[in-house]
């Protein structure tokens, strides 16, 4: 997602900036920019795209400074643009943000009655003219921010300074990261480590509800109510290429635990626990379309696809309209049947799949709505539809998708509920109860890889093993598929997904002592019928993995294994 840099001290700071945003480049970005002092006065540079954009920008300037900021922006609110690219700037305020301003809109239209030019699209702007009033009323800088952190609601990590103090910088934390280097005269602020290890490797962490006044001279830290709060900083072993992974030893691993906050940011913005509703501001398709619609065609490829079978259970059960799955490379190669009341949903974690692209021009040559449930902004798939949901995952670096499949799972979950609200198929109150078991989601997620030792523990059992079978019912049947593809694209082992009503129809011939047969048997709807398939497996002397959401004494009798 996006990446924050700040420095104060006694080196050029622009340089350090552009080190910094360059180390934070895997995060993915599609705008940048950078604000400074030059000879007293706040300058600010910011260009669309690629960092080399920005960089050819600046070596025609001749620049000396003593503090700035910089930053790499992933396009939430709004289009990549110029416009609104980071940093912000308010008079003699200037601001980078990360997270999301729920509130962003009550703000706004605030803002527009007193008068005040809003030259963005996004929400983090509102925040630096917000600060702005708060000076011209006569409050220093540092007060200014913690009159308006009591306005603002959501996550938002954020770094300010002002042309009128430009020995401070000011960074503040609230549900987004941000950590403090600590230098020799000199103080760095970054949303991750790697864009400052060059040059300390002495860090304080601010938690939520948390900011920093930064100066050449050190660092304080305050509550905000500006109670003061003692730090110590931490000397953080790393290399620069264990700090990018996080710590973790590949980045597949690192992405697995960012599932948490990859769902989290999915849902910002675009959930009320209020009234239950569900809004999403880059579908750019009316109400009264996606009222009418009769019909639905999701098209994707390898994980993207049993995500799309997850979405058909969830539209058709939330939404009550028809929906057909189509693997992109057999979808335009069957001349389907396709309707001006149709709409198409093109799923993809680039937005750049060939052969759903290729299923997408299909659609439209037939004069068909097209939406995109993508990862990246910009992307083909993103400008080519006619409206666009962003998963918000941040960029997936391992080749097995991880992250970007529960992104994926959360985007349409909301769109289940969206459609099902518009055509009248969910009330307030049980829109809210969906929302708010959504909400949850993430704190479970950690629940389940705080016991990755359990995970572990099985593994060690099975991995010289050299065939598995995963089953599931109804809406896990797809999840089943997407876990036999995970153990055959990381582990080479081979792997089958059956539905568990099948297993009869063929893949038991194959069961015996030396096959593990992985079951999802949550308590569900057909909780007992998959019960009867267990029992179909031991009769086989098949070895069961079960996955359940419940333990019953019973139940262990029966399986081999338990998570």
């Amino acid at each position: 997602m996006c990446g924050i840099i700040g420095y104060i001290g006694q080196k050029e700071a622009v340089p350090v900036l552009m080190e910094g945003l360059k180390k934070l480049e895997y995060r993915g970005y599609d705008s940048a920019g950078v604000a400074y002092i030059h000879q007293n006065h706040l300058a600010l540079d910011r260009s669309v795209g690629k960092l080399a954009n920005l960089e050819a920008l600046m070596a025609k300037k001749e620049i000396s400074s003593h503090i700035g900021i910089g930053h790499t922006r992933w396009a939430t609110h709004g289009r990549p643009s110029e416009a609104n690219a980071h940093p912000h700037r308010a008079g003699k305020i200037v601001l980078v943000h990360n997270g999301i301003i729920e509130n962003f809109l009550t703000l706004k239209n605030e803002l527009v009655k007193k008068g005040c030019a809003i030259k963005s699209e996004t929400d983090s702007e509102i925040v630096v003219h917000l600060i702005e009033q708060e000076v011209v009323a006569g409050k220093n800088l540092e007060q200014a921010v913690q009159n308006v952190l009591k306005e603002i609601q959501g996550a938002f990590a954020l770094v300010i300074f002002s042309e009128d103090n430009p020995d401070q910088l000011i960074a503040v934390r609230n549900r987004c990261p941000l950590v403090i280097g600590m230098g020799r005269g000199e103080c760095f602020v970054a949303s991750d480590i790697p864009a400052t290890l060059s040059h300390t490797r002495d860090y304080i962490f601010l938690n939520d509800g948390e900011m920093a006044l930064l100066s050449s001279k050190g660092v304080e830290v305050k509550d905000f109510e500006g109670r003061k709060k003692i730090k110590t900083p931490i000397t953080v072993d790393w290399s620069p290429v264990m700090a990018e992974k996080g710590g973790y030893k590949h980045f597949m691993l690192k992405e697995i635990f960012e599932q948490p906050r990859a769902i989290a940011d999915t849902l910002r913005g675009r959930i009320s626990l209020d009234n239950g509703k569900v809004s999403f501001h880059e579908v750019e398709l009316s109400d009264s379309f996606l009222k009418n619609i009769s019909k639905i065609h999701i098209v994707a490829c390898g994980t993207s696809w049993h995500a799309a079978l997850v979405g058909k259970f969830l539209i058709e059960h939330l939404a009550r309209v028809p929906v057909e799955v189509d693997i992109g490379s057999e979808f335009r190669y069957r001349d389907p049947i396709l309707s001006a009341t149709d709409l198409f949903i093109a799923i993809s974690q680039s937005g750049e799949t060939a052969d759903t692209l290729a299923g997408m021009q299909e659609a439209k040559g037939k004069g068909v709505k097209t939406l995109a449930v993508c990862n990246v902004v910009g992307s083909t798939m993103a400008r080519e539809s006619d409206g666009v949901i962003y998963t918000y995952a941040g960029p997936e670096i391992g080749v097995a998708s991880t992250k970007a499949f529960t992104t994926q799972l959360t985007a349409l979950f909301l769109l289940a509920l969206n459609l099902g609200q518009i055509r009248g198929q969910i009330g307030p109150e049980a829109s809210v109860d969906y929302l708010k078991s959504l909400v949850h989601l993430p704190r479970l997620i950690e629940d389940i890889l705080s016991r990755e030792n359990d995970i572990i523990e099985i593994s060690k059992t099975f991995f010289k093993s050299r065939d598995f079978l995963f089953l599931g019912r109804g809406i896990n049947y797809p999840i089943a598929l997407e876990g036999a593809l995970k153990l055959k694209e990381i582990s080479y082992i081979h792997a089958e997904g059956y539905p568990a009503g099948e297993m009869k129809h063929g893949p038991i011939a194959l069961i015996d002592e030396n096959m593990p047969v992985v079951v999802l048997i949550p308590r569900d709807a057909v909780y007992s019928k998959v019960l009867s398939n267990i029992m179909e497996i031991k009769a086989r002397d098949g070895i069961v993995i079960a996955i359940v959401s419940s333990m019953e004494e019973e139940f262990f009798k029966k399986v081999d294994h338990v998570f």
